[in-house]
């Protein structure tokens, strides 16, 4: 077998290209709603992620930053650019909107009775995960209004990961599910 090597700033190109041709205009069917997320270098991370598992949109309520701010672009490298996003200052009008459009609302939350993300299965999409504060998390009243919980498991010293990266270990998991099941749909004939 051979080893791993760097792909060259070409075959990047290339495997983009493929991408866009296989993918389109297509989002996969998960929005992210961040709630008084306050560093602007978080939310431009999570921008980036968002752009790497193509979300329907990303909405930034509360206090979060909007991409004005220096930092986000700093971390984000012109994801702001490729994401649909919102800001909507109340979470609960985001949370309303998205049910309305179909979407179950899960929260990603230190929470009694959140499952493991790794549970997240067909059943639950399309979803709005909600993600919050870095030291507070989401309130209880926002928690009250989602329709699940989800919680990332730790194994170390540590009860939590940093917000940027929760929302990466999430989203890479919805995406698993949705390919998943795009995959294993019969294939129609032409």
């Amino acid at each position: 077998m051979d080893r791993p090597r760097r792909l060259s700033y070409h075959e990047l190109a290339q495997l983009r290209a493929q991408t866009d041709l296989r993918y389109g205009q297509l989002r996969h069917p998960i929005a992210v709603l961040l709630w008084n997320v306050r560093s602007a270098y978080n939310v431009g991370s999570i921008f980036r992620t968002c752009d790497a598992v193509r979300v329907e949109q990303l909405i930034l309520s509360g206090y979060t930053p909007t991409p004005e701010r220096h930092g986000i672009h700093k971390t984000a490298l012109g994801a702001e650019q490729s994401v649909p996003w919102r800001a909507i200052a109340d979470p609960f009008d985001a949370i309303a909107e998205q049910r309305r459009r179909g979407h179950r609302i899960v929260a990603v939350e230190l929470a009694e009775g959140a499952r493991p993300h790794w549970t997240l299965d067909g059943h639950d999409l399309p979803a709005t995960f909600v993600f919050g504060n870095e030291l507070v998390g989401i309130s209880e009243e926002i928690l009250a209004a989602c329709d699940d919980a989800l919680i990332i498991p730790m194994f170390g010293q540590k009860h939590s990961l940093n917000v940027a990266v929760s929302v990466g270990v999430v989203l890479y998991r919805a995406v698993e599910v949705i390919e998943r099941q795009r995959h294993a749909a019969p294939q129609t004939s032409r």
